[in-house]
């Protein structure tokens, strides 16, 4: 039988009264060290997700519930995305890169240096509809041993670059980040929601069509990590007491309590409603709820 316990949805606002989902999360796996990036591959129908000390990506199979290595070593992976070809997108902390995991298993390297000067300790990822690959480069990676290696900062900051999809060159396109962290889009792609983990707080940006940001006001403010959207357009954050469901106007609605500070999040299964969670205690926990993952780059 599967570990599990308790859900506890805490409802802070009336909008928040339609959310719910199991009796009961379930421990999908435990016994990593920290747990990290979940991204679901609705082709194959498993989920891939990184346990960063540890030095590599695990998988599950939603259709057996098997578990087992994806690669090792990962260069201390952290976040993954999947891109529109169905391609794993991986952030390397410990060997300071993005990497593309192609369909025949082989890796290629997207980025690893910006005017010469490898990059920090790549965090978390994502990709907009036009095929751009969107990151943020703290220096989580480089600060120590544990989750990646001991280095000086070659660029001096950390910041959020972009991947142009027909030149891949990359750009810096937001410069005044501590340590930038997890980021999403918004359904329609004209909103990016960026953590600065550092300052304890969630920015949002407008995205013009052509990839420029501007704005950056605080949205929303407590520590955070990871964060996805749902079809509602609500923002969910990994925090220290589990996740936290933000209003797009930027009022906290309600969170999902935990037993451990949550890092990141996904939605998968059929329905995109199979929510994933990863926490700094190295385990994966799921649960199905009465709403869905976004579609991403679909208007609404």
């Amino acid at each position: 039988m599967t570990d599990r316990f308790k859900a506890h949805f805490e409802s802070l606002d009336d909008r928040f009264a339609s959310y719910g989902g199991d009796e009961y999360v379930e421990i999908l796996h435990s016994g990593s060290r920290k747990t990290e990036g979940p991204v679901y591959f609705p082709a194959g129908r498993y989920l891939v997700w990184s346990d960063i000390p540890n030095d590599r990506l695990l998988r599950w199979d939603e259709t057996t519930g098997s578990i087992g290595v994806f690669r090792e070593p990962s260069g201390n992976a952290n976040g993954n995305t999947i891109d529109r070809q169905g391609r794993l997108l991986t952030c390397e902390q410990g060997a300071r890169r993005v990497t593309r995991t192609e369909h025949d298993g082989s890796v290629t390297v997207l980025a690893d240096r910006y005017d010469g000067k490898r990059l920090n300790s790549p965090n978390d990822i994502v990709v907009r509809s036009d095929g751009s690959i969107w990151f943020t480069d703290p220096r989580y990676g480089i600060t120590g041993y544990y989750e990646g290696i001991e280095a000086e900062s070659e660029i001096g900051a950390d910041h959020v670059y972009r991947i142009d999809p027909a030149t891949g060159q990359i750009e810096i396109v937001a410069d005044d980040f501590v340590r930038p962290n997890g980021l999403a889009f918004s359904a329609d792609e004209s909103r990016l929601y960026i953590v600065d983990t550092r300052r304890r707080h969630m920015r949002v940006f407008e995205v013009s069509d052509d990839g420029e940001l501007s704005g950056g006001d605080v949205f929303a403010e407590s520590w955070f990590d990871g964060i996805r959207l749902d079809h509602l357009g609500r923002i969910w954050a990994a925090a220290l007491d589990g996740l936290h469901c933000y209003d797009p106007d930027g009022t906290l609605v309600g969170k999902l309590r935990l037993p451990e500070a949550a890092s990141n999040l996904t939605f998968g299964g059929a329905k995109r409603n199979n929510l994933f969670i990863t926490n700094s205690a190295g385990d994966l926990y799921s649960i199905r709820v009465t709403f869905a993952g976004a579609r991403p780059g679909v208007a609404r």
